[in-house]
């Protein structure tokens, strides 16, 4: 199969396409196993939520739309929620994390190495964040906690929670466009 972009394969799989399929999954299999691993911090879990990801976009469960992003981050973001319906499901409790494939592979695909360095751009405007708005962003992305739950975590009300996300994002949304105007990494 030729070197197609990540669109091109999505179409090639909404036409029931079987290399396509395999062609993504070979460019995505790491990064988004080691995602989802820090989510429900179980190997067999993460196995499940991988399955299942595939399989949505085999049998056309789940549509990629081209105007709204890149297919790498819509596919980190159905990962991350597809993560977090089956720890709800299991009630997964806390078990050691544990690196896969830790060995750096030579033949990352060039989209896994941007992914990475937006990555760090994003941890690093993070960091700019006021403590109050990075835990709450912490809790909600990357632990996967409701709202509910983060306001009882912090012991302040939901609306304060709700505050300091939005907050949060309009901060992030302005950092990175400033970086984007500057060269770097555009977002919107």
């Amino acid at each position: 199969m030729p070197h197609l972009t990540d669109e091109q394969l999505y179409q090639q799989i909404v036409l029931q396409d079987k290399e396509a399929l395999e062609e993504l999954y070979d460019r995505y299999e790491r990064i988004l196993f080691s995602f989802i691993l820090r989510f429900t911090k179980d190997e067999g879990l993460t196995e499940e939520v991988m399955q299942d990801l595939f399989m949505k976009l085999w049998q056309g469960k789940a549509h990629y739309q081209t105007n709204k992003g890149k297919l790498s981050s819509w596919l980190l973001t159905i990962a991350r929620n597809a993560a977090i319906d089956q720890i709800r499901k299991k009630k997964v409790t806390e078990v050691e994390f544990q690196e896969r494939d830790a060995e750096p592979d030579l033949e990352i695909p060039e989209d896994v190495l941007v992914l990475k360095e937006e990555s760090m751009i994003v941890q690093n405007a993070l960091i700019l964040l006021p403590k109050e708005q990075q835990h709450v962003v912490k809790l909600f992305y990357f632990d996967g906690e409701p709202q509910s739950s983060i306001a009882k975590i912090c012991k302040i009300p939901l609306g304060t929670v709700k505050g300091r996300l939005r907050l949060a994002l309009n901060q992030l949304r302005k950092t990175l466009s400033r970086k984007g105007e500057r060269g770097d990494i555009y977002y919107e």
